[in-house]
């Protein structure tokens, strides 16, 4: 796209150069010898975008519809219509109460959420916690990224994934979040289980009974983006973690958080370490701790409000 004003234009407004990683390169040109001086423009600078730019990704693929297709559909819908009302009816004159309670439970919903749910409400843009920041301030996270959904591999280390496996592991999605700042990057996971309503239990009590919330080698995997304030979000960079067991939804929520700037943290710490007031390292000095447990608490609440309305039946 040619940006070079057109001759007789008023020049565009100059500005500051934009800081990485939004900075665009100039291109210098040699003015021609034959153009009059008063014709000599400054080079154009795109202005900074407001928010982070976002790299989501669709997590439940849609298929083109086909005219041909949908009229086929249509006609097969009237034609089934007739065995469909039968069906329905002979269902309901032998429905089975505690079936119908099975099909409607929380374990039933929460499980098929990944796919059911759009992303924009499992992963809101933008999150808003107010007075979740260190004493009490208020926080507000942007998404800059959506990963494709997948298995546990590709989120979790090997030991996460083992101490996982009693309840295996059906789907994970996973979001990064920053800052106002954009000082700070957090990635959140949802870990949707196959593991029924006793085995998400007994998994709890062993988190909660060994521990295993602030072992670093538990720790939950970075989602780093290029061209985002995520960019240099490696395994090294992770500063504070949570992990949550849920036993209403059979749904494992994790969120890990680092500096944007990409540094080393060689002392990572549990976001209930990291929040103490007498905590000193750099990530709770810097509200890390904050970070990954207000996006966490968010995002599952977000998801147990969803699932009860989902699981609540028509009157």
């Amino acid at each position: 796209m040619d940006l070079t004003p057109r001759p007789g234009a008023a020049p565009p407004p100059a500005g500051p150069a934009p800081a990485f990683p939004y900075a665009h390169q100039q291109q210098h040109q040699q003015p021609n010898q034959h153009q009059q001086p008063h014709q000599q423009f400054p080079p154009y600078v795109l202005p900074r975008p407001e928010t982070p730019a976002e790299t989501t990704t669709r997590l439940r693929p849609i298929r083109t519809r086909h005219p041909a297709r949908t009229a086929t559909a249509a006609a097969c819908v009237v034609l089934g219509l007739g065995l469909i009302g039968g069906a329905a009816t002979g269902a309901w004159l032998t429905s089975d109460s505690s079936a119908d309670a099975v099909a409607h439970s929380t374990y039933t919903v929460g499980r098929s959420a990944w796919h059911s749910v759009p992303v924009d409400t499992l992963f809101p843009r933008t999150l808003t916690g107010d007075g979740a920041g260190p004493g009490g301030a208020d926080r507000v996270w942007t998404r800059i990224a959506v990963a494709p959904d997948s298995g546990c591999r590709a989120g979790l280390d090997p030991l996460l994934a083992r101490t996982l496996g009693p309840v295996g592991c059906a789907r994970m999605l996973r979001a990064t979040y920053t800052d106002a700042t954009a000082s700070s990057v957090t990635t959140v996971g949802l870990i949707f289980t196959e593991g029924d309503e006793a085995a998400m239990k007994a998994l709890s009590t062993r988190f909660t009974g060994q521990h295993l919330g602030r072992r670093t080698d538990l720790m939950p995997r970075t989602y780093p983006v290029k061209g985002t304030a995520a960019a240099g979000f490696g395994d090294r960079q992770r500063a504070s973690w949570t992990v949550h067991v849920l036993t209403d939804v059979p749904v494992v929520v994790s969120a890990v958080s680092g500096f944007a700037d990409g540094r080393t943290v060689t002392d990572p710490q549990p976001v209930d370490r990291a929040m103490a007031a007498n905590a000193t390292t750099a990530a709770a000095q810097a509200g890390l701790g904050n970070e990954a447990k207000g996006i966490a608490d968010r995002i599952e609440r977000g998801l147990r409000r969803t699932v009860t309305d989902l699981t609540e039946k028509p009157e």
